[in-house]
C-alpha cells in the first residue's frame, strides 16, 4: 500500500521511521518532510495546512492511507477533505479538533461532561481579564485560547507577571488571533502526564504513558517550548491511576463528543495533571505528541499500519497492541536562541557515529539535506532517542550519543527523565 504522512517535524521522522517497518507499506511520501526523512520517503513539497492541494494530490496518487501530524493541518479541516474523497485518514474534523485548537472549546467541554479541570475563566477583553487576575491572585495562568505551538501558556508567580501576560497576549498580540481570547485558569501542583489513545469514534486503546520536558533549561527553569525531551512510560503514573483517568477522562471525552455529534478518530492526547483533588485536564491535543511520539512509537511492536487502519475503519476493539517493556528517552537538540529568533543553516556533523550507537535511532525534527551534509532548519533540531532495559540506561545511552553531535548553537537540557531516575533511584532503597 501508499501511506502518505503529513508534517514535517520530529513526530513525522518518528511516524515514517515506524511505518517503513511494516511489510505492508510499499511507498512511503512525506509532505513535506524534512532532511532525515528524505532517508525513507519521498518528499512532497505541499504544506500541511494546504488541505485542498494535499487532497487533490493524494487522489492523483491514488494514497492507500494518510497519517496527519502536526495540528495546523487538522485545524485547517483536512480531515474533512480527505473524507469527502473517500480518502482513508487518520485524525480528527476539524470540529472534533476544537479539543486542541480552541482551549475555551476544551474547558467548556470539560465543564459540560464534568470532566476534572482546573477552575477557569474565558475573556476577549484585556481589562475584565486583568481585574479577575486581580481577585484571584497568583499563581495563575494564563493561555491564549488558539494554537501557539506549545508555547500560548504563562504560569505567573507575581502580579506584574500574570497581568503583563494579558498584555502580551491580548494587546501585544505576541501570537496573534491565537490570543484574541484568553483562558485563565488556577495553577496546579503536581506531577504532570501525557495520557494518549488511539480512537475510532466509540472506542480508546490507551498508549503507554509519557512524560515531556516544556521548560528550555534544566531543572525546568527558563521559557516553555514546544518540548525539550521527553521519556516513556512515566512511573509516577500507577495502573491504578491509568484505570481511574481512562474510566473519568478519556473514554468521557469519547462519549461525550459523539453525544454532541463529534465522533473523534485519531489520536487523542489529554495533558494532565495527578494534584492532590485527582488528576486533572490541563489540555488536549488533537494527534501525537511532539516530543512523545518519538519515546512511544520506538516501543510499539505491533504494525502502525494496522493500528492506524483500525481507528479509520472503526475495528479497534479487536485489536490488541503489543510493547517492548523497556523505557524509552528523548533529548531534543535546539538551535541557539530558540524558543526565540534563531539562525538557519548551521552544518550538523557526528549524526552518523551517533546513530552507530546500540538500541539509539536519531529523529530528525528541523533539518536540510544537501548533498551528503545536513544543516540545522528549524528551532528544534534533532531528537537523539534511546531504548535501555532501565531508565538510567536509556538516559546514558542517550547522552552518550548526544555527545557525538555538534552544531553552532546547540543547546539541549543535561537533565532528561529526572523525575523518572529519581523516582526509581527511591524505589531501590
Amino acid at each position: 500500500m501508499k501511506v502518505l504522512v503529513v508534517g514535517g517535524g520530529g513526530r513525522e521522522h518518528a511516524l515514517v521511521w515506524k511505518l517503513a517497518q511494516s511489510r505492508r507499506v510499499k511507498k512511503l511520501y512525506c509532505a513535506p518532510g524534512n532532511g532525515g526523512i528524505a532517508q525513507l520517503a519521498e518528499l512532497v513539497d505541499l504544506s500541511p495546512e494546504d488541505p485542498l492541494a494535499l487532497t487533490k494530490w493524494a487522489a492523483e496518487h491514488r494514497i492507500d492511507l494518510t497519517v496527519v501530524g502536526p495540528e495546523g493541518a487538522l485545524a485547517q479541516g483536512i480531515v474533512d477533505e480527505f473524507t469527502q474523497r473517500h480518502l482513508p485518514i487518520v485524525g480528527p474534523t476539524r470540529q472534533a479538533a476544537q479539543l486542541e485548537t480552541s482551549k475555551a472549546f476544551a474547558k467548556e467541554f470539560c465543564h459540560r461532561t464534568k470532566i476534572a479541570t482546573p477552575r477557569y475563566a474565558i475573556f476577549d477583553q484585556p481589562e475584565a481579564a486583568k481585574a479577575y487576575i486581580k481577585e484571584q491572585g497568583v499563581p495563575i495562568v494564563v493561555k491564549a485560547d488558539g494554537l501557539c505551538g506549545g508555547k500560548g501558556a504563562i504560569v505567573a508567580t507575581t502580579m506584574n507577571e500574570a497581568l503583563g501576560a494579558v498584555s502580551l497576549i491580548m494587546e501585544d498580540q505576541i501570537f496573534g488571533a491565537a490570543g484574541r481570547r484568553i483562558v485563565i485558569e488556577e495553577a496546579l501542583t503536581g506531577d504532570e502526564v501525557s495520557i494518549l489513545a488511539i480512537c475510532d469514534g466509540k472506542t480508546a486503546t490507551i498508549l503507554p504513558s509519557a512524560q515531556d520536558h516544556k521548560r528550555l533549561l534544566a531543572g525546568d527553569k527558563g521559557p516553555n517550548t514546544g518540548g525539550m525531551g521527553a521519556y516513556s512510560p512515566a512511573p509516577v503514573l500507577t495502573e491504578m491511576m491509568l484505570t481511574a483517568i481512562t474510566q473519568h477522562i478519556i473514554q468521557p471525552t469519547l462519549t461525550g463528543l459523539t453525544r454532541e455529534g463529534l465522533p473523534y478518530c485519531g489520536i487523542l492526547y489529554a495533558g494532565l495533571m495527578l494534584t492532590s483533588r485527582g488528576p486533572m485536564v490541563l489540555e488536549f491535543n488533537a494527534r501525537f505528541g511532539d516530543p512523545e511520539a518519538q519515546t512511544i512509537l520506538p516501543r510499539l511492536k505491533t504494525d502502525l499500519v494496522t493500528v492506524l487502519e483500525a481507528s479509520v475503519n472503526g475495528t479497534l476493539e479487536h485489536l490488541t497492541l503489543e510493547w517492548d517493556p523497556r523505557p524509552c528517552v528523548c533529548v531534543v537538540a535546539a538551535s541557539g536562541g530558540y524558543p526565540g529568533e534563531y539562525e538557519r543553516g548551521k552544518p550538523i556533523s557526528g549524526l552518523e557515529e551517533a546513530a552507530q550507537l546500540p538500541d539509539v535511532v536519531i529523529f530528525h525534527a528541523g533539518t536540510k539535506r544537501e548533498g551528503q551534509r545536513y544543516f540545522t532548519w528549524g528551532g528544534r533540531v534533532l531528537n537523539v532517542v534511546a531504548l535501555g532495559p532501565t531508565v538510567e540506561q536509556a538516559v546514558k545511552q542517550a547522552y552518550q550519543a548526544m555527545e557525538h553531535i555538534t552544531f553552532e548553537g546547540m543547546q539541549y537540557r543535561r537533565d532528561i527523565a529526572w523525575r523518572a531516575v529519581r523516582r526509581h533511584a527511591r524505589s531501590r532503597t
